[in-house]
């Protein structure tokens, strides 16, 4: 046995590690969290004020706890090494709960961190061992006691007043806010109309044209009004005239205007290169430049991360831990990256001393930014041991991380005044011209530059050697090969008080455009620019807030459902102070004081706690019951011409006809009739408030027949109609004239039929291990499941899709309905496709695959049906009166030897039969049914006598392959997403 135990989260990291550290180590994986709050229950001392959570073992991790018990008791030492931030922490206190008990000498219990793992890192770390840091780990039981009473307490309320289903977060309501607020100012944005004027100009008839924009007037600049700012303050759009009257009267003086170059500016400009990533930047680089979206590239990170195999050089963990809000890298890791620099590039795109960079004021300097481990790996040199979005993303590190110790770039920037003279007003136009002069740190994105245009002219050529051989190709082989595009644009030489001649005016209509909605990328930037959240919550919370439905990504921008934007309208009215982004963010600087040991975690949860309780009590009894709505609207029905109301449903409003009822048939007895007419007419205008209502009955010969009374509210035509029905008809009964017409709000919902809400969809990480997630399918429909799913220890985290997401929208077929004559829908249901009426649920007709055999057992139709899993059976339509069923198929013959009334088909690898269903023998045994509903043993004298008839009838059938499973894409559907760890 070894006499060391390691553990970490996740079985990568653990195979990554276990090579560095040799056989005197054994290093298993908890698969994440080990503990967590209870599910039923809040989980969370509220009586005493003490917040004391209640953890227990995480559902499904019970074989894994008691794995590590085991190991820990018959090990030397054991070191928890999960990651270095308050999460990692949390899960080491777990551990440490757990274990401590089941290890003879306590003190060998270590706590073990690293920042990258190399096998340098990894070594070094076991060196210096420490405790569980508490105050950390109270800084993350506090964020997870704020999530479970915000989450715990306000969704029973949306459940309550909108839908069930539905929850609330402390952080994800307030970005959600940010998405839902965005989109309202689009919505109410009036564009504002200006000009701008931009001149074609030469110095001569040979010289090159170049452009200039209108800026002034008689030195005057021009600028045309925008509104005002949030904080009341005029804004203006420079450079602009506000209509055409204007502009027409300004071109006609610079057509005859002389033009002249009034001064000529030049200066030298340097770009500075940037800081290396820290997690928000990462992501919006990778959304940016990749195309990745926020959980793709934390998974593609996260596999660098944990370790890449690199051939004979074995797993090497690629770049140092991806959650971080600190631009500081390592003194070891700066030097490494300018000798490389050096000896790649030369002195003079080395800078004197290191560059650094100031982190963000609350950044937790203690971590690093996200680097190589080792600049030595450089991307091309590895790229054939990496997937293509691992290398795409290695590189863009890698690369950031090398240009952030070297020398600026340098531009000549060339800055031109221009006069246009009409009479006495002098036109002022600019414009100007940038020239690289020297590339600095832009080195690798010149060279990329370069490298595009390579390809680009390659690719041309290719399409101009096709061309060619075709007839009229040589102007566009000229075109396509020309170089003109990838030349500088450069301005012409120019001297002060230089005459110009004006070639061509190009005023330009243009309109302010609204705020662009959030992408992922942006919503990161605007979360780190407010506070909210941390470097390990970014992804959670987007995923989350799509997840629930309350956002659609469409052409990758994040637009709010109309449910996601009733949600964060309420809670934002009912609980201002703590839904506002000011305080979110003041809780997040409350968790950096409780992780730096400067604030105790109880006392932050009872200055929450004292503002959450009082706004909870106010929204328990004033919030708005959106079930409830009806209002009235200006359109009307498409069948009755009666007003629309709009409603709240199960997926969100629509309209519904003013004459729908859901009232149940009032029966009119005879002997209440005879008793007193004037109490039943009360009794039928004290319930039914529709204007028409229908009285049926059936008459002496069994008929049923019906009378309409238009105006329920004249009581003379309703009591001759009762009078009339009553004195021929049995069994009357009154009902409302209920239209059912209703039509979906469409204008309240985002447009999924819109230019890019049908992309691809990506694949999905898993959130413990990080390997692609792949859709199984269960007793209950398809889900998403990490591959380990199956695997000892297991990695159980899934992703629920509910039967929303996995139905077909319903098919009109021309058949009519046998029972009422509506058409046909082909509907996707649990158990697969069927065909059912249209007019449900007041017709409930569904159509069966019948077979032409009687029911054994009452007489009644056999149908062809399947169960949850997918398998085929026979039962009788009568259920649940009549429950027979068979696993095989019936045929209606008669058994030649014991007369049984059908035969059943039975198919195995030696062929097709028709077997005697009173063959025993032959039959496979079915299963006995258990719980209340199971059938008692039927005695074996009862049953019918033993027959062995049985005829081969074909070849054994080919089994029959299930449907390929499609992943559904939840930006076109209504997805209920739940990660389990």
């Amino acid at each position: 046995m070894a006499k060391n135990l390691v553990i970490v989260e996740s079985p990568a990291k653990a195979k990554t590690i276990g090579k560095y550290l040799g056989s005197d180590y054994v290093v298993e994986a908890s698969i994440g969290h080990i503990m967590d709050l209870p599910k039923n229950d809040i989980g969370v001392e509220l009586e005493h004020r003490t917040f004391e959570p209640t953890l227990i073992v995480s559902p499904g991790k019970e074989k894994i706890v008691d794995r590590l018990k085991k190991l820990a008791a018959k090990s030397d030492s054991v070191f928890l090494a999960p990651d270095p931030d308050r999460e990692g922490e949390a899960i080491a206190a777990h551990l440490k709960f757990q274990l401590l008990p089941s290890i003879k000498d306590k003190s060998k219990l270590r706590r073990v961190t690293f920042n990258e793992i190399t096998k340098k890192a990894v070594k070094a770390a076991f060196e210096h061992t420490r405790d569980v840091d508490e105050n950390l780990v109270d800084a993350q039981q506090t964020r997870r006691v704020l999530d479970r009473l915000v989450g715990y307490q306000i969704s029973p309320l949306l459940w309550d007043k909108v839908k069930r289903g539905l929850s609330a977060g402390r952080v994800q309501t307030v970005a959600l806010r940010l998405i839902v607020e965005r989109e309202a100012e689009i919505n109410a944005f009036k564009p504002v109309e200006y000009w701008n004027i931009d001149a074609l100009l030469s110095p001569g008839k040979e010289a090159t044209e170049f452009t200039a924009r209108m800026v002034g007037i008689n030195g005057e600049p021009i600028r045309v009004a925008n509104g005002v700012d949030a904080e009341g303050k005029e804004q203006f759009l420079a450079n602009a005239l506000p209509d055409k009257a204007a502009i027409d009267e300004v071109v006609a003086q610079l057509e005859k205007a002389i033009w002249r170059v009034r001064s000529i500016e030049k200066r030298e400009r340097r770009q500075n290169p940037k800081a290396p990533f820290t997690t928000s930047q990462l992501q919006q680089q990778a959304a940016g430049r990749l195309g990745f979206n926020v959980r793709r590239t934390m998974g593609v990170a996260q596999r660098l991360y944990e370790g890449i195999e690199l051939g004979s050089e074995g797993t090497v963990g690629l770049i140092t831990y991806m959650r971080t809000d600190s631009t500081r890298i390592s003194p070891d890791a700066v030097a490494e990256i300018r000798e490389w620099v050096g000896k790649k590039f030369g002195a003079k795109y080395l800078p004197e001393s290191e560059n650094t960079y100031k982190s963000k004021k609350d950044a937790q300097e203690a971590h690093e930014a996200i680097r190589p481990t080792s600049i030595a790996l450089v991307p091309d040199q590895i790229r054939r041991y990496l997937s293509d979005e691992q290398y795409r993303l290695y590189k863009l590190i890698w690369e950031r991380a090398v240009t952030s110790q070297m020398t600026p770039a340098v531009f000549d920037q060339t800055t031109v005044d221009i006069e246009a003279k009409a009479g006495k007003t002098a036109y002022d136009f600019r414009t100007t011209g940038s020239i690289l002069k020297f590339d600095g740190f832009l080195r690798f994105e010149e060279e990329g530059k370069k490298a595009k245009a390579a390809r680009d002219a390659k690719a041309a050529a290719e399409e101009a050697k096709q061309r060619a051989q075709s007839a009229d190709s040589e102007a566009d082989e000229k075109d396509s090969t020309s170089e003109e595009s990838s030349a500088d644009r450069r301005l012409p030489d120019l001297t002060a008080e230089q005459a110009l001649t004006l070639s061509k005016l190009d005023p330009q209509q243009k309109f302010t455009q609204p705020p662009p909605r959030f992408n992922e990328a942006s919503l990161v930037k605007a979360l780190e620019e407010k506070g909210i959240g941390r470097p390990s919550t970014y992804a959670s919370i987007i995923n989350t807030i799509q997840e629930r439905d309350y956002v659609k990504k469409i052409a990758q921008k994040l637009v709010p459902t109309e449910i996601g934007t009733v949600v964060t309208t309420l809670l934002v009215k009912n609980f201002p102070y703590i839904f506002e982004t000011g305080y979110t963010a003041q809780l997040e600087s409350e968790l950096d004081a409780v992780e730096e040991g400067t604030e105790k975690w109880t006392d932050l949860l009872k200055g929450f706690y004292g503002h959450f309780e009082k706004e909870l009590k106010v929204a328990e009894q004033n919030m708005e019951d959106i079930k409830a709505m009806e209002e009235e609207t200006d359109q009307v029905c498409d069948k009755c011409a009666a007003p629309l109301y709009l409603k709240w449903g199960k997926f969100g409003s629509f309209y519904s006809c003013a004459n729908f009822s859901n009232e149940k048939p009032m029966v009119i007895s005879a002997a209440a009739w005879k008793k007193s007419e004037k109490d039943v007419l009360k009794k039928l205008a004290a319930r039914f408030h529709h204007a028409t209502l229908v009285i049926s009955g059936t008459d002496t010969e069994g008929a049923v027949r019906s009378v309409e009374v238009k105006d329920s509210k004249d009581r003379k035509e309703l009591d001759a109609a009762l009078r009339l029905a009553m004195s021929e008809w049995k069994k009357v009964t009154v009902e409302p004239d209920s239209c059912d017409f209703t039509k979906e709000n469409f204008a309240a919902k985002p447009d999924l039929a819109s230019p890019g809400s049908d992309q691809e969809q990506e694949e999905e990480f898993c959130d413990n291990c990080g390997r692609v997630m792949v859709l199984r399918n269960g007793p209950w429909g398809p889900f998403m499941a990490c591959p380990g799913y199956n695997d000892d220890p297991p990695c159980k985290t899934i992703r629920k899709l509910t039967h929303k997401v996995q139905t077909k929208p319903p098919v009109q077929l021309d058949e009519p309905c046998p029972k009422c004559g509506k058409p046909l829908l082909q509907r996707d249901g649990q158990y697969g496709e069927f065909i059912a009426c249209s007019g449900y649920p007041k017709c409930k007709y569904v159509k069966q695959d019948l077979l032409d055999v009687p029911c054994p057992k009452c007489g009644g139709e056999i149908a062809v049906r399947k169960n949850r899993r997918g398998d085929t059976f026979y039962g009788c339509t009568r259920y649940p009166k009549c429950d027979f069923t068979s696993n095989q198929k019936l045929v209606n013959q008669t058994c030649p030897k014991c007369e049984s009334a059908y035969l059943v088909e039975l198919a195995n690898d030696k062929g097709t039969y028709l077997v005697c269903p009173n063959n025993r023998e032959k039959l496979p045994k079915r299963r006995p049914r258990k719980g209340k509903g199971a059938a008692a043993e039927v005695p074996e004298a009862t049953l019918p006598p033993e027959c062995h008839y049985e005829k081969k009838i074909g070849p054994p059938k080919s089994k029959e392959e299930p449907p390929a499973l499609t992943k559904p894409d939840p930006d076109k559907t209504r997805p209920v997403v739940e990660a389990v760890a």
